[in-house]
């Protein structure tokens, strides 16, 4: 079931808000329950399936939980409740193998080692990634002490809870579960209020925007995948169309969920924060997928710079950091680590070679902006002149990055995506659809001489995307986020009114305030949104 179709809007959300106020009366107990059943519903909705899939996983996992909890209660056995965990993670990373990466594996071997491995087509259960590494932290946590007490109603609904079920953000137990126990037994005004408003804004990104742009970037990918050679415009209006449209996509979603909880009184954590206004790749992960982020590095990035460290400092060399690090602890202190990180979050995200080169190159740019921070300083004993040197040229660098790797992310094979990036570089020469050549006039015999070519597209295509690129980019930069949009009411955990009123256009303040004017304002966001969405199309992080 999508957020933005009919169902969900007029039927599952309404019964499962008005079961969740009338049961919670007597008891919170009946309302956490009926609350827990609905995000199995909602799970079920769109293949039944899915439940007796994902159901022994939970039980599996909550058995490990429970063995956790009673070895850390006995400090003779710390070696045992390692023993656990590892098994509990190799579990889940076999089941999460198993369901996405087996045709994957099957493909590669019989790439590399010409087998002929028969594909099989495993069906994909919805939100698989992010209920495993969801799944992970919960064990992590217990073992670590951070979950001292659980029972299975309160783990399952950790794990099911719908709004953050599908798509994130990936939470760990204890950020929501006293929320939960907190909550009040009739729904408070403001947080109605709140999540209507950030669900309305959510609804507009996805359906008014991202969609808009689906098709129209969607044929240029198509236009690679079928072999045609993509010239210089419409690959950059490709990597950019794309860009702002997994970005309205990903944020629209980010909205909806975090509106959808503020329904039932709990607030999730930030997930998405503006991040192509990022001045670096490393500020970029800080504003994209943040919970992702967040996860990597304290499961994957931190322990793997631990134990190189500590091996490192045995042999007796000087650790990294400051102007002195030499190239051989910054290889393998921080390049390395970062590389497989971003490796796994490459693999993570899809089974594909595109998908995991993409992770790769994420990586790269984290090492070589890593590296500049590092070894810049040498060059730049004054910072006033570093300033004057990286303030223009920070973002550009940063944005122009980001839309290169999204052609990666979005193309359909390796082959699609090299012949879109020869294009943006200029190796496709450079056209203009025959329509918009036609009406060029005088410039036309300019043109020629210039080296565009006329070539076979739809001109009106072509200007409804470079109109849409060009609006998007305006508003991307100039408008504020609804994250700092709505900053006086806490939208997300840690998001909290700024010093200042709020953010600022133009130097006037702007921020949500309740009243008749924004409310009507969200209303007409909210109908214009919900006439757009009657084809429900699938958001990009749903399969994930």
């Amino acid at each position: 079931m999508l957020f933005n179709s009919f169902e969900f809007i007029f039927a599952f959300l309404p019964l499962t808000l008005l079961g969740f106020y009338v049961l919670g009366r007597p008891g919170r107990l009946w309302a956490l329950s009926w609350l827990c059943v609905a995000s199995f519903v909602f799970y079920a909705w769109w293949r039944p399936v899915n439940v007796l899939i994902i159901a022994p996983s939970i039980i599996i996992n909550f058995v490990i939980a429970c063995w956790l909890q009673r070895l850390r209660l006995d400090e003779r056995r710390p070696l045992t409740a390692r023993l656990v965990l590892l098994l509990g993670i190799v579990f889940n990373v076999a089941f999460l193998g198993y369901f996405k990466y087996a045709d994957f594996l099957r493909g590669v071997s019989n790439d590399l080692f010409a087998t002929d491995f028969v594909l099989t087509h495993v069906i994909l259960p919805l939100g698989i990634s992010f209920i495993t590494f969801q799944k992970i932290a919960f064990l992590i946590d217990v073992h670590s002490g951070r979950v001292k007490s659980f029972g299975f109603g309160e783990y399952c609904l950790f794990v099911l809870f719908f709004p953050q079920l599908i798509a994130g953000p990936i939470v760990h137990y204890q950020e929501v579960m006293p929320q939960f126990r907190a909550v009040e037994r009739r729904p408070g005004l403001e947080d109605v209020a709140v999540g209507l408003t950030l669900f309305a804004i959510g609804l507009f990104k996805k359906s008014v925007i991202a969609d808009s742009l689906s098709p129209l970037v969607a044929s240029l990918y198509q236009h690679a995948a079928d072999g045609r050679a993509v010239s210089l415009i419409p690959a950059w209006m490709a990597a950019l169309g794309f860009t702002l449209q997994i970005y309205f996509d990903f944020s629209g979603y980010s909205d909806m969920a975090l509106g959808l909880a503020r329904f039932f009184g709990v607030r999730l954590p930030a997930n998405f924060d503006s991040p192509l206004r990022a001045r670096s790749i490393i500020d970029f992960w800080l504003r994209w997928h943040m919970t992702l982020t967040r996860y990597l590095t304290a499961y994957i990035y931190n322990p793997l710079v631990l134990v190189l460290t500590r091996r490192w400092a045995a042999k007796g060399r000087p650790p990294l950091g400051g102007r002195n690090t030499s190239l051989g602890a910054f290889l393998e202190l921080l390049m390395v680590p970062t590389l497989i990180t971003m490796f796994v979050s490459g693999l993570w995200h899809g089974a594909g070679y595109v998908i995991v080169l993409w992770g790769l190159l994420h990586g790269v740019y984290l090492a070589i902006n890593h590296a500049w921070r590092i070894y810049a300083r040498r060059l730049w004993r004054n910072p006033q002149s570093y300033a004057r040197f990286m303030n223009p040229i920070a973002w550009p660098l940063t944005f122009v990055a980001v839309a290169v790797a999204m052609v990666l992310f979005r193309s359909s094979s390796v082959g699609a995506a090299w012949d879109l990036l020869k294009g943006m570089a200029g190796l496709n020469g450079v056209g203009l659809p025959a329509t918009i050549y036609g009406r060029l006039g005088p410039l036309a015999a300019w043109a020629q001489g210039l080296g565009v070519i006329a070539e076979a597209g739809s001109g009106r295509n072509f200007l409804m995307l470079a109109s849409w690129i060009a609006v998007l980019m305006l508003v991307v930069m100039l408008l504020p986020n609804s994250l700092r949009l709505m900053a006086s009411f806490e939208p997300a955990l840690g998001i909290r009114p700024p010093a200042k009123a709020g953010p600022a256009i133009g130097g006037r303040v702007i921020q949500w305030r309740a009243s008749l004017p924004w409310a009507l304002g969200v209303s007409v966001l909210a109908a214009i949104a919900i006439l757009c969405s009657g084809g429900a199309g699938e958001f990009l992080y749903w399969q994930f």
